[in-house]
């Protein structure tokens, strides 16, 4: 018979109809005349339930090597497959449920199962992260997760942007902190080396020295000035020695480049499209976000409504600072400084967002110094060092056209900026910061033929993925994640 998904047999009310239904067990309950069978297949949160009389219902092995079994030999984490007839449940929490007629063991699973169902850290599951992804909680985070990525291309295909697949193998460093995996095919025990100690690149794939990818951004814009608007959608990585709930050395990235728009309509633009996957979430994922809500986070469901409901905050970078060092005046407590020209760490963002607004904050106009050089300088102040930005707040030095969206919870969730397309300012800025131009020459290129206003934007997927599950960290929303000294699975 023709297999039925479990979500599937779920929504039926065609009661007396034969079904096969095919998963792994989640509980079995037994008592003097029948069997209770918990089943899910994956494409659910909710599991039906195998309603299973001893005398009527024959269990066997999916092979003839497979000894004779029986019902006690189905565990949890057991494969089997149950054919019968889908009846109304007489029991509360199902609508639906099997009355077995035959049952068919693929796998057995035995006691030293690591996903018992028992109560379990999160460190403890990630030690199992080929297992975990059984369990009630990662199954609704890996749906979410898919369906986050759905939201994504649906709204930037309807939005006219055009999905552009950026190189993941690069000899530039798109944020210049040098924390980059290189890769190479020389034999790293006979290393050619110059006067200098330099390793010698002529004989390596590339002829030069190559890395995995920070970001697809510089290539990004190459898309925007060519197709108007793009975005790309892949995996990133970075050799930063951090082991913090909000870090992977692989992870995804979300990177919209936009030609003709400004620091207003790229905030516009943040703001509609996380939003949109927010509400994205809350139609397509109610089943898991109801289970997250009651077993990770109760205020999981508000907090994404709530984020519906709100106009974002748009928070010059000045005006941040003088909140947060009235917050200090007023008793607050910081792990770390947060005068002008320092980077804000998650705990101010976090303290703005969730104790200051309780809103999402759009912050903009960062000190330049503090940002990357590709973004766009705020226009000086009275021919001074300082500068204008956003709203006219005035600040004691430049400032570059940063709009970089925190969230509660989170910290920063999308990182933003006007880009530079004046070819002396971004030379100016190159200059400036030493930076190598031999692999850049290509990006520098742009503002020297035909260059455009244009501006883009970083979202972290994981860290959306965080929001919307209410997960506390980064590890568990990623099948698989790398960070330092873990490359298993």
């Amino acid at each position: 018979m023709k297999r039925t998904k479990i979500i599937d047999v779920l929504r039926s009310t065609e009661y007396g109809k034969e079904v096969c239904v095919k998963g792994w067990v989640r509980t079995h309950r037994s008592s003097k005349a029948v069997d209770f069978i918990a089943l899910n297949d994956g494409s659910t949160i909710k599991n039906v339930q195998i309603v299973v009389d001893p005398a009527l219902c024959p269990v066997n092995g999916s092979s003839s090597a497979v000894p004779a079994l029986s019902l006690k030999d189905i565990t949890t984490g057991a494969c089997i497959c149950a054919t019968g007839t889908l009846v109304e449940s007489q029991g509360a929490g199902q609508s639906s449920e099997i009355q077995a007629k035959a049952i068919e063991i693929y796998g057995l699973c035995g006691n030293d199962y690591p996903m018992q169902k028992k109560g379990q850290s999160f460190e403890a599951m990630r030690k199992n992260a080929h297992m975990r992804l059984r369990t009630n909680t990662f199954g609704a985070v890996m749906r979410i997760r898919h369906n986050m990525a759905m939201a994504i291309h649906t709204y930037f295909h309807e939005h006219g942007f055009f999905y552009f697949h950026t190189p993941l193998i690069t000899a530039s460093d798109c944020e210049g902190a040098g924390n980059m995996f290189q890769v190479t095919t020389k034999n790293l025990y006979d290393l050619k080396k110059d006067e200098q100690g330099k390793i010698i690149y002529d004989d390596d794939f590339f002829g030069e020295q190559t890395s995995l990818t920070v970001s697809g951004q510089l290539e990004g814009e190459l898309g925007a000035t060519a197709l108007g608007a793009i975005y790309t959608f892949g995996p990133t990585f970075r050799a930063e020695n951090s082991n913090t709930p909000r870090h992977l050395a692989e992870f995804w990235m979300v990177e919209p480049e936009v030609a003709f728009i400004d620091q207003e309509e790229l905030m516009d633009l943040e703001e509609d499209f996380i939003k949109y996957c927010v509400r994205w979430a809350l139609d397509n994922c109610k089943d898991d976000l109801a289970f997250l809500n009651q077993m990770i986070d109760k205020t999981l469901l508000a907090r994404l409504e709530g984020v519906l409901k709100e106009s974002f905050v748009r928070l010059p970078y000045t005006e941040g600072i003088r909140i947060l060092q009235e917050a200090i005046k007023g008793g607050h407590k910081f792990e770390f400084p947060c005068n002008w020209g320092d980077d804000l760490a998650s705990e101010h963002e976090r303290y703005l967002v969730e104790e200051h607004f309780k809103k999402p904050v759009i912050m903009t106009d960062y000190p330049s110094a503090i940002k990357s050089f590709y973004m766009k300088q705020n226009r000086p102040v009275d021919g001074g060092t300082s500068s204008v930005g956003y709203k006219g707040s005035i600040a004691p030095g430049p400032t570059m056209q940063g709009t970089d969206v925190l969230f509660p919870q989170i910290g920063e969730i999308i990182g933003g900026s006007v880009r530079e397309e004046s070819y002396d300012k971004l030379m100016a800025e190159v200059d400036k910061r030493q930076m190598d131009k031999t692999h850049l020459w290509w990006y520098l290129d742009t503002r020297r033929w035909g260059s455009c206003p244009h501006a883009g934007f970083g979202l972290g997927f994981e860290r959306l993925i965080l929001f919307v599950t209410g997960m506390q960290n980064i590890r568990d929303v990623i099948p698989f994640p790398r960070t330092p000294k873990n490359a298993d699975f």
